[in-house]
């Protein structure tokens, strides 16, 4: 499995970048992103931005990894997936509309 993992920009340099994600600074790989610059947050795979994104969306995913390592050291995942907890699953928009014609039971 492969996680993604918040990363804001501290410097750039060409197509690399180096980030940090508040526990390690590292060299990531920006060729697959818009342009960014120090302060952008980007969202990471094995070391390569995948994504562009905000700082909220940042701090949720964060909340999120911080919520699944504590429950892997047998701890509770507190608050960390509190928006998803708030709300019933949301379908993508094919499977939503074969519910509501019956075609699939939810």
């Amino acid at each position: 499995m492969c996680l993604g993992i918040p990363y804001r920009i501290l410097s750039v340099d060409g197509i690399s970048a180096l980030a940090s994600d508040d526990r390690e600074t590292r060299l990531i790989d920006i060729s697959l992103v818009e342009p960014v610059v120090p302060g952008d947050w980007v969202l990471c795979f094995l070391d390569a931005a995948r994504s562009v994104i905000d700082a909220h969306e940042a701090g949720r995913i964060r909340d999120a990894l911080d919520g699944l390592a504590a429950v892997m050291a047998g701890g509770d995942a507190a608050d960390a997936f509190a928006d998803l907890e708030a709300r019933g699953p949301i379908l993508p928009p094919h499977l939503q509309a074969a519910l509501d014609a019956g075609q699939i039971q939810g």
